[in-house]
């Protein structure tokens, strides 16, 4: 199964909330302390009680290589106890240049066996192009972030009056010549997804910002219907993650994210 028909296959079933594995050791549960790893213990009850209702995973690889060796061993058992037919996203945001490009890419597809990968374009094409050359993967170029420090360089203005981000999504659509790009899209920036959302073609969207960071729900999905798409995630960590602190923190889990897809349905299906 091509990364493609996973992604197709959840989003058909308007199932497009992103399951941030984000682990940190000083937000999990005390209880699970006494494991012998926590972090994936965390992890595989976060993936048993949400994966009926998620659309994918995403996997920020910081979290995993601050803890050295032991946490790079926790991403792989991560990655293979999610199951088969799930959307797994290496948030590695990788880019280089092409020969430093192509050890990136096969460490995150072939060795970590991910089925997309987040990316920045700032050296240009041939930093991008070793990934694009897995055909049946999927890489998700940074376009419009959700930080504040997003002003310092990507929407800066050019001289034809466009961004510097628009730019970098017309670039994504050139590349997408096996609908295998997609781009990444800050929700809180909620009033240049609906001014820019029609110039996005076929390009898969993956949004962070939603929960912790502000951005609004409704405003993104609308903004989707608007335009009848639906190839898109919305990335879910913290808000979802450390719900509840305490034994009960799988249902806390579970029940956040069927809210979320209940309000994306009403939404998209009112």
């Amino acid at each position: 199964m091509t990364s493609q028909e996973k992604l197709l296959g959840k989003t058909l079933k308007n199932k497009h909330i992103a399951v941030g594995l984000d682990p940190d050791l000083s937000k999990i549960p005390g209880f699970l302390h006494s494991e012998d790893n926590p972090i994936l213990q965390f992890n595989k009850i976060i993936i048993d009680c949400t994966e009926k209702y998620a659309a994918s995973y995403k996997l920020n690889f910081a979290f995993y290589e601050k803890y050295g060796i032991e946490g790079m061993e926790t991403l792989f058992q991560t990655i293979e106890y999610i199951p088969e037919d799930m959307l797994v996203i290496a948030d590695a945001k990788r880019g280089d240049i092409g020969n430093t490009s192509q050890m990136y890419a096969a460490s995150v597809f072939d060795y970590f066996r991910a089925d997309a990968v987040t990316l920045h374009a700032y050296m240009g094409e041939d930093s991008i192009a070793p990934f694009l050359n897995y055909h049946d993967k999927i890489s998700y170029i940074l376009a419009l972030t959700s930080n504040k420090g997003s002003n310092d360089f990507e929407k800066l203005k050019m001289d034809d009056g466009s961004y510097l981000y628009q730019k970098v999504i017309k670039k994504t659509l050139e590349w997408n010549q096996f609908n295998n790009c997609g781009i990444v899209f800050g929700a809180t920036n909620e009033t240049e997804l609906e001014e820019n959302i029609g110039s996005f073609g076929s390009l898969n969207v993956l949004l962070p910002g939603i929960g912790a960071q502000g951005g609004n729900l409704e405003r993104v999905v609308n903004a989707f219907k608007l335009v009848d798409k639906d190839n898109f995630l919305i990335n879910v960590s913290r808000s979802l993650l450390y719900k509840d602190n305490s034994r009960e923190f799988a249902r806390a889990s579970r029940n956040e994210i069927i809210s979320l897809n209940e309000e994306i349905e009403r939404i998209l299906n009112p």
